[in-house]
């Protein structure tokens, strides 16, 4: 199949393995605040931040960074790039900050990826005045909110687009997914709300 540039057509999990950024203790790693509650029910208080990975059909690699928010499921920043380097996390965090009202100081939780620990970004996290959180080492469970997250992704966007030819056409679909995922996708846990109308309802009780 590789000499002949053959794929699969339908998603595969395996061939599109989670990326795994852990390389050890490389810098700061911060407290686990959560301990797996995830019950958080008000708009940005609580935020899940993580970076997979995605096949393209010319066999090179798509990146993913997205931040979600715990309450609404909304998501608050996706940002794609052809390398999982500090570009894309800061990219990440610059989209949140055009997307959550001035002064919020939500907890944004993370795995222990080698660019959660580093200056660049846990500097930009205390000027904003954010509380770092990250999962114990090699505990998936840890951030399930943003694992679902691309979980969906990966099932209801791109199993309908199983070999994006390139990360123009990547960009592209998932834009608008994404756009679909806030505004038009309902689901019991927002009590049968999109992500955006569970925001608004919950911020005006």
């Amino acid at each position: 199949m590789d000499e002949l540039n053959v794929q699969v057509s339908l998603y595969n999990r395996h061939r599109n393995g989670r990326y795994s950024s852990y390389k050890g203790t490389v810098g700061k790693v911060a407290r686990n605040v959560l301990h797996q509650h995830f019950n958080e029910t008000v708009p940005f208080k609580v935020l899940h931040t993580d970076v997979t990975q995605v096949r393209l059909a010319d066999t090179k690699w798509a990146y993913v960074s997205a931040i979600t928010d715990e309450a609404s499921k909304e998501v608050l920043a996706f940002q794609v790039s052809n390398s999982p380097n500090s570009k894309l996390i800061m990219d990440t965090l610059d989209e949140l900050t055009e997307n959550i009202p001035e002064g919020i100081k939500p907890i944004i939780h993370s795995d222990q990826g080698w660019h959660y620990q580093l200056n660049y970004y846990t500097d930009k996290l205390s000027e904003k005045k954010f509380i770092q959180s990250m999962s114990r080492k090699g505990n998936c469970l840890d951030n399930a909110p943003i694992e679902s997250f691309f979980h969906l992704l990966k099932t209801e966007c791109l199993n309908g687009f199983p070999q994006c030819k390139d990360i123009g056409e990547f960009k592209e679909i998932t834009k608008n997914y994404v756009d679909w995922f806030n505004n038009r996708r309902i689901s019991q846990k927002t009590k049968v709300m999109t992500p955006c109308e569970y925001r608004e309802h919950a911020l005006a009780v």
